[in-house]
């Protein structure tokens, strides 16, 4: 019949197998729309969708159970397939901005430049430092930091981060030229740090505490750390003092 397709044919065309079809169908998922007299099953036009819409929630991660509720729940499947399709796109942006990460952190690497944290995750689960960074400050710094950063546009997201790449860069000339953290070329440095930091934190103050504690973490954590000492060893250890000047400078 036009319009049908064997069991076989429509596995091949899904890049599945018949077996996979068949447990479908015992599941309720993916009834044949007719089976023949030789006993063989055949699908249509409306199982092709089904089973269309079927793959696409597998590789979103439902489980079998959960995609029948969903499917059984469906009264409009042309709806259902925009709000995939909507979902589809958000998922090509995502993987597009992955590509875009690889590209900078293989670059980078293989020039020897440092690596930014937010760079490299870029299009990944943000999620995995969600513990972390809610134990250090809270849930809601987690949660405004992420949502913020998601809002930024392309351009945004590089403007921010060549601020921190400049401030970095004269914090290591400041290094290396022996100036006192105490001093005032340093602390307008510090200054314009601050300024940066509460771009990333939506204007909300930037504390004293906040301040030395993200200069401690610079020095602690070696992920932080190489993004400063790539200009000069211990430029790392320099911010955090030039970081308590401030806060001694500037008691709250």
């Amino acid at each position: 019949m036009v319009g049908e397709w064997s069991i076989q044919d429509l596995a091949k065309a899904a890049g599945t197998t018949s077996r996979t079809l068949r447990h479908y169908g015992q599941l309720g998922l993916l009834e044949p729309s007719r089976i023949g007299a030789n006993g063989y099953r055949y699908y249509d036009q409306t199982s092709l969708v089904r089973l269309q819409r079927i793959l696409l929630l597998r590789e979103l991660g439902l489980g079998l159970p959960v995609i029948a509720e969903v499917l059984a729940g469906e009264q409009d499947t042309a709806g259902a397939l925009r709000t995939h399709l909507e979902l589809l796109r958000q998922q090509q942006d995502r993987v597009a901005r992955q590509i875009e990460s690889v590209s900078t952190t293989l670059r980078k690497t293989e020039r020897g430049e440092p690596l930014m944290a937010a760079e490299v995750f870029d299009g990944f689960d943000h999620t995995q430092y969600k513990e972390e960074v809610t134990e250090r400050w809270g849930r809601d710094a987690y949660e405004s930091g992420d949502r913020w950063w998601r809002s930024l546009t392309e351009g945004d997201k590089k403007a921010f981060l060549q601020a921190q790449r400049d401030i970095a860069a004269d914090f290591g000339k400041a290094a290396a030229a022996g100036l006192p953290v105490d001093g005032a070329e340093v602390q307008a440095i510090v200054a314009r740090h601050r300024v940066w930091l509460g771009d990333g934190t939506q204007g909300k103050p930037v504390t004293n505490e906040y301040l030395v504690g993200l200069g401690e973490m610079y020095v602690a954590d070696p992920r932080f750390r190489k993004n400063y000492d790539v200009h000069g060893e211990g430029t790392a250890e320099y911010i955090l003092e030039a970081f308590r000047a401030y806060a001694a400078a500037h008691p709250a």
